[in-house]
């Protein structure tokens, strides 16, 4: 195959930090080809500089033999490039196919023709064999139907070249193996597939060759069919590690008596949960998407609405009817969802850490900067923030860093109880071990933890206990000597209720 993208000499240079260093590498034309390294490593200032978000400082990308020079990301499109990201930014007012042809809408006789335009969406979600309809509301559709949507609105380009950032991350397993259906099809319509994922599974399965980025440099390329997952990770961060979590403190759970009980939750996506969690304990919940571990965790925090049932903190029973009610309690919910949930992308580091806890930082009636910087400094050097700048803007950080961003913002509200949902989504290997340590430190200090995650090698190794949910309902209790791999899948699957 010949060469069809060409990275030549590229730079990138930000205030006090230099995101690509002199990179160098090529990818072939109709070749799924992934672009791996550690959150920082400089793979979204790549696809960010190839999408036309910004420019690079020096060097230049040719596609085809041609100088490709984007001055926004309508030229981009206009060329033949389309991007499906991690995170899916939609209007929840408006419909799938307004989302999707949003500022393209077809036209008769200068009024949008809807009817066209539902019928070209459905025609599309079809390819993709997903039950949304093109008149559904984007606010009413799960993570995983949005990113869906995002899939088929870089269909509906005809792109020649398609970059899939972390797609996987909130979708089935059955939505996954229709992803990479469509991948396989695109590749042998010609489209060339840049693909990233800190999943190894995937990178193995879907891909043909992977580029490595280490520190904003290029490292190498290497085979798929000729390479190992520990050569991956040797150039990925330089030395060898453990692909998957593991404790390096044992159980710090205290007291006879729990933080936290949960009896008889009832709520629109669950019913019947209960649970207790203990001072010092990491508690796992492992289950499918749509188990319903997300929707109790948001009525815990005070989110959402319930039907029936109680939640006590230390033997009292809340009545949390909002996240300030919830974070007044004690309770802290890092929310999977980074995007809409997490960071305000017009925030710097400090600011988006104070956010829940303004009243630390108040001198007399005003707000004290110098507080929320020395706060921002020192949270942000105990979750490894790169860089630890409290004035750096948060959405110019990579994923994982923005993800330390939000645990930082929780942290500073010294909460009793941490609730952690999908706390390494889209997170590298290094960032995983040091949030899995952070985790570790938390609970030594007593702080009460209940990690949602859809990593069972996570689960099992982070976990004191694992309850395990499907369809809205619990199916079992387990503790540490009782893990394993079978037993877990089987309660997650078809498994007994408890």
């Amino acid at each position: 195959m010949e060469k069809y993208i060409e990275f030549e000499h590229i730079t990138k240079v930000f205030p006090g930090q230099k995101a690509l260093d002199d990179l160098s590498f090529s990818v072939l034309k109709g070749e799924i080809h992934a672009i791996l390294g550690e959150n920082g490593a400089g793979k979204s200032t790549l696809l960010n500089i190839l999408h036309g978000v910004f420019p690079a400082t020096e060097g230049e990308i040719r596609i085809d033999g041609k100088k490709a020079e984007f001055s926004s990301i309508a030229d981009s499109i206009e060329f033949g490039i389309a991007k499906v990201h991690q995170e899916i930014v939609s209007i929840p007012e408006m419909t799938v196919a307004e989302n999707l042809f949003l500022g393209k809408e077809p036209s008769r006789h200068g009024i949008i023709d809807k009817k066209k335009m539902n019928l070209e969406t459905e025609k599309l979600l079809g390819r993709l064999n997903c039950d949304i309809k093109p008149t559904d509301r984007m606010g009413e559709l799960s993570t995983g139907q949005k990113q869906m949507v995002s899939i088929a609105k870089a269909l509906e380009t005809e792109a020649k070249v398609i970059s899939f950032d972390e797609p996987t991350s909130s979708l089935s397993d059955k939505e996954v193996e229709t992803l990479f259906q469509i991948i396989r099809g695109l590749k042998e319509k010609g489209i060339t597939i840049l693909y990233i994922s800190h999943k190894m599974n995937e990178i193995f399965e879907i891909c043909d060759r992977a580029s490595i980025l280490r520190d904003g440099m290029y490292i190498t390329t290497l085979d798929m069919k000729k390479t190992d997952r520990d050569e991956i990770i040797r150039a990925m961060i330089g030395r060898d590690t453990a692909m998957f979590a593991q404790r390096t403190m044992p159980s710090q759970r205290k007291g006879e008596k729990p933080v936290l009980e949960v009896e008889n939750l009832c709520g629109d996506a669950f019913e019947n949960v209960s649970f207790q969690l203990y001072s010092g304990e990491i508690l796992g919940f492992f289950g499918l998407v749509g188990a319903g571990r997300t929707e109790v965790m948001r009525v815990v925090f005070g989110a959402d609405p319930y039907k029936s049932g109680k939640v006590l903190l230390n033997g009292k029973e809340l009545h949390c009817r909002s996240p300030r009610d919830g974070i007044n309690s004690g309770i802290a919910l890092i929310s999977e969802n980074r995007k809409e949930e997490g960071i305000l992308p017009n925030f710097n580091n400090m600011d988006n850490m104070s956010l829940p806890c303004l009243d630390k930082f108040m001198s007399g009636a005003v707000i004290s900067t110098k507080k929320k910087m020395d706060n921002a400094k020192k949270k942000g050097s105990m979750v490894g923030l790169k860089p630890n700048e409290p004035e750096f803007m948060t959405a110019s950080l990579s994923g994982g860093n923005a993800q330390k961003v939000i645990l930082a913002r929780w942290m500073s509200t010294d909460a009793s109880v941490m609730i952690f949902d999908e706390p390494t989504k889209g997170i590298d290997i290094g960032a995983k071990a040091e949030i899995y340590l952070l985790m570790e430190k938390m609970a030594a200090a007593g702080i009460a933890i209940i990690m949602v995650s859809s990593e069972l090698t996570e689960v099992i190794g982070m976990s004191d206990r694992i309850y395990v949910m499907r369809d809205g309902k619990m199916t079992m209790e387990l503790k540490r000597n009782e893990f394993s791999e079978e037993k877990i899948l089987n309660y997650t699957v078809e498994g007994d209720e408890t």
